[in-house]
This record gives C-alpha cells, sequence and structure tokens, in this order.
C-alpha cells in the first residue's frame, strides 16, 4: 500500500502525456506482459480518445450548419415580413426550429466536452500506476534471477578452475606414467598393449600453457606498473 501511494503521488505532481500515444509506452510491452486489466484500460483511453474527436469534429460541423440556416434566415427576411410569402416564411420557421435542435445539440456536446478531458486524464492515470506496478514486479523478478544466476556463474567459475587444474594435473600424470613404463619396458611393450600417447606433444603443450600463464602474468604487472606511475605524475603535477 505505501508503495501504491508513492505511485499516486508520482503520478499527481506531473503532467503525464497519453499513454497510448506514446510509443515508449507500447515498447514497453515487447519485454514485460500487458495484463487483461491494463487491456480494458487501453480500450477504454482509446475510445475516450475517440469520442473526444468525434465530438469536436461533428460540433464544428453543427457550427457550419447553424450558420447556413441563420443565412438562410437573413436572405428570406424581407419576404418573409410579407404574409402572403408563405413559402418563405415556411423557410425563416423552419430554419429556426432547426436552429433550435442544433443549439441543443451543440450545448450536449460541449458540456460531453468539458467533462472528457478529466475522464481521460483519470483512466490515464489508473493506466500508468497499473503499469508503474507491472513494471516494478518484473525488474524486481528479473533482479532476483540476475542475482542467482550472478551467483551460480560465480560457484561456475570456482568449480571450472578447479576442474582446470583437476585436468592439467591429470596431464602431467598421464606424461609422467607413460614416460616411465617406455623407459622401464621399451616402446615395442607399449604398443602391445596398444597404448598410445604423444609424450611430447603433451609436454610442449603444458609447457606452452605454463609460458602463456607467465606472460599473461608479467603484462598485468606492467599494466598496474604504468597506471601507478601515471598516478604518480598526476599528484606531482597537482
Amino acid at each position: 500500500m505505501a508503495k501504491e501511494g508513492k505511485f499516486h503521488d508520482a503520478i499527481n505532481s506531473r503532467r503525464i502525456p497519453i499513454l497510448t500515444l506514446d510509443n515508449k509506452w507500447h515498447k514497453l510491452f515487447t519485454q514485460a506482459e500487458e495484463s487483461k486489466e491494463m487491456e480494458k484500460l487501453e480500450k477504454k483511453l482509446n475510445e475516450l480518445m475517440a469520442r473526444q474527436g468525434k465530438l469536436n469534429s461533428e460540433l464544428k460541423d453543427l457550427k457550419k450548419i447553424k450558420q447556413d440556416l441563420m443565412s438562410g434566415i437573413v436572405a428570406n427576411m424581407s419576404a418573409a415580413q410579407d404574409e402572403s410569402n408563405s413559402k418563405a416564411n415556411k423557410i425563416v420557421d423552419e430554419s429556426k426550429r432547426l436552429i433550435d435542435e442544433t443549439n441543443e445539440k451543440m450545448e450536449d456536446y460541449e458540456d460531453e466536452l468539458l467533462e472528457l478531458p478529466r475522464q481521460i486524464q483519470d483512466v490515464n492515470k489508473e493506466l500508468m500506476l497499473l503499469t508503474m506496478e507491472e513494471c516494478y514486479a518484473l525488474l524486481k523478478d528479473n533482479t532476483k534471477d540476475i542475482i542467482s544466476i550472478g551467483k551460480w556463474i560465480k560457484e561456475m567459475r570456482v568449480e571450472l578452475k578447479r576442474r582446470i587444474l583437476q585436468k592439467q594435473h591429470m596431464e602431467i600424470v598421464n606424461v609422467e606414467i607413460y614416460s616411465w613404463l617406455q623407459d622401464i619396458f621399451g616402446p615395442d611393450v607399449m604398443d602391445m598393449f596398444d597404448i598410445e600417447y604423444d609424450i611430447e606433444a603433451q609436454k610442449n603443450e603444458m609447457i606452452a600453457r605454463h609460458e602463456a600463464i607467465i606472460e599473461e602474468r608479467e603484462r598485468k604487472k606492467t599494466e598496474q606498473s604504468r597506471g601507478g606511475s601515471a598516478q604518480d605524475t598526476e599528484l606531482k603535477e597537482q
């Protein structure tokens, strides 16, 4: 509840754009899943926006109709003053009736248009609050998984290092055993037991690996030394 209150305070303290018109809001749900409740709010918000657009358009049309009717009255006013001119009088009377109907519709539309912005903003805020809650929950769940996976990776690195050392030790043992057996029994006897082991290749591989480790250590020492020298220079300049 406290978290929800914070969301409400954050939303009420700023002007929020209409979410369904914001492309970035739609992009959120390429990563998060839009709930049924959010879909209903999105539909309601779109309907209110569409209604607002339709009323503005119809109100504009009604104003044009009213203007045309009033022009018709002015055009027939002189003729209508003659009571014998029933046609002109009929046109004026009908135009006045239509103007009254048009005025009533315009008033209804204007009243609804005054209320729609508040309704749109209320639904938009409700959708924003739900968006924050859904995304916060996803962020929280993802963070838990990130920590868990990070821990697993760390453990696997330790295990991998242990296995590499174990493998290297076994390779050394194999080379030594094969070398001793060959020295004791000779290559012919080893061939009889179908034992093949390239001692030189294994030795060369281990030597190369050892030299690579030494080279990497020296490189790191050199980088650290250069970094320390650069810091010393900066301190002296200061």
